[in-house]
């Protein structure tokens, strides 16, 4: 039986063995494969089978290195649940209030463009076990929420506003920021930094003109005419 053989002087190509992957890096590749299909199909839409065949694995590797399904859901939610508060933390205890209002706003829709299927992961709020609602998104912003209601209780005092209505307004704000941050992620315009801008914008100028005893008006309350530049500045004159 004869047997080719190359002619003399060819050049034989030697295919390099492909590097096989460390544990951690096995890791974090299922990880991220996980991710992605458990932000497109949700915890009970997606199986092993489909993790293990995306990232190329056998079923049983994807066993060793989590336990099940159940344990790498965990894993997902708690890497973004990390990522995301380290985020809005580190935004909230920097910088004057200004700015940190800001940067909150910043770091959510930053986080929402840079990592979209880890949010719709923790929005949707899935858990294989019932006592653990602590990795929902709404948990996060629970912890935010506090944090900025440490904040306005602060700068209630120094104004001479009633503190206990601090809990109401950290409401308000974030549940703000969060709900026109989830808009944004279907829409995508205009850019982050216009958004938070503008969110900055209503929750600033709003908390800077703040009436300390507001009111429910009247069916007939009419909205007062703002003094024009040139009025305002005849009026100082005059007094």
């Amino acid at each position: 039986m004869a047997i080719d053989r190359p002619a003399d002087g060819a050049e034989v190509v030697v295919k390099a063995p492909r590097a096989r992957m460390t544990g951690a890096q096995r890791r974090l590749q299922l990880i991220e494969v996980a991710r992605g299909l458990f932000a497109e199909r949700g915890f009970e839409g997606t199986s092993i089978e489909e993790i293990a065949q995306r990232a190329g694995v056998s079923k049983p590797i994807v066993y060793e290195h989590f336990g099940g399904k159940e344990g790498l859901y965990a894993v997902v939610v708690d890497r973004e649940m990390d990522k995301l508060l380290e985020l809005v933390t580190s935004s909230l205890t920097k910088n004057r209030s200004l700015y940190r209002i800001q940067q909150v706003a910043l770091a959510l829709l930053t986080y929402m463009e840079e990592r979209t299927d880890g949010f719709r992961i923790l929005v949707r709020g899935e858990s294989p076990h019932s006592n653990k609602d602590d990795t929902r998104y709404s948990s996060l912003l629970n912890d935010a929420i506090s944090q900025v209601e440490h904040i306005l209780a602060g700068d209630f005092e120094r104004r001479g506003f009633d503190p206990t209505l601090a809990p109401l307004y950290a409401q308000a704000l974030v549940g703000m920021v969060s709900v026109t941050a989830q808009w944004w992620l279907d829409v995508r315009e205009p850019s982050k930094e216009v958004v938070a801008a503008h969110l900055v914008n209503l929750c600033w100028n709003g908390l800077t003109r703040l009436d300390p005893s507001p009111m429910l008006v009247d069916s007939d309350y009419t909205e007062p005419v703002p003094e024009t530049t040139s009025s305002a500045k005849r009026n100082a004159a005059e007094q």
